[in-house]
């Protein structure tokens, strides 16, 4: 199985490097912002760099749905992962269209309230994932594992 971490750098990147047991054992590549923190966080990782700032850019919608279907149709992964945020919606609704098996998690840190990125993809998601059994009443089809950290 090869998978796709997608999301911004920050919070999100430790978010998803936090599930390093799963995707460690899988082919596997990232996409996120081409920052210093994800360089030394991925050195030794194969990634693709998005366009930023995403927060509510269409221009960077624009140009991320782009790269989204160049950097899947090259590396035509079996499952996208995220944690969020902005760049996750081309990867995912992109993703969708190829038949890529999708799966969020909802950030740690929203207990009772929907962010930005899980309301557009929770609809298209195979696996939505809480860790607040709170979220559930925000996102009803969820799963709550509890938390990653």
């Amino acid at each position: 199985m090869k998978v796709c971490l997608v999301g911004s750098s920050g919070g999100h990147l430790a978010h998803l490097y936090m599930l390093k047991r799963f995707w460690d054992k899988h082919e596997h590549f990232w996409v996120t912002f081409d920052k210093e923190d994800a360089r030394g966080v991925l050195k030794n990782e194969s990634f693709y760099p998005c366009y930023f700032p995403t927060n509510r850019s269409l221009k960077a919608l624009i140009v991320n749905t782009f790269r989204a279907i160049k950097i899947l149709w090259r590396e035509k992964p079996d499952l996208i992962i995220s944690s969020g945020a902005a760049v996750a919606v081309p990867f995912f609704y992109i993703g969708k269209l190829m038949g890529i098996k999708l799966v969020y998690v909802e950030v740690f840190d929203r207990i009772d309230k929907a962010t930005m990125t899980g309301k557009l993809v929770y609809p298209i998601t195979d696996l939505f994932i809480v860790e607040w059994e709170e979220m559930k009443k925000v996102y009803p089809k969820a799963i709550n594992l509890g938390s990653i950290f």
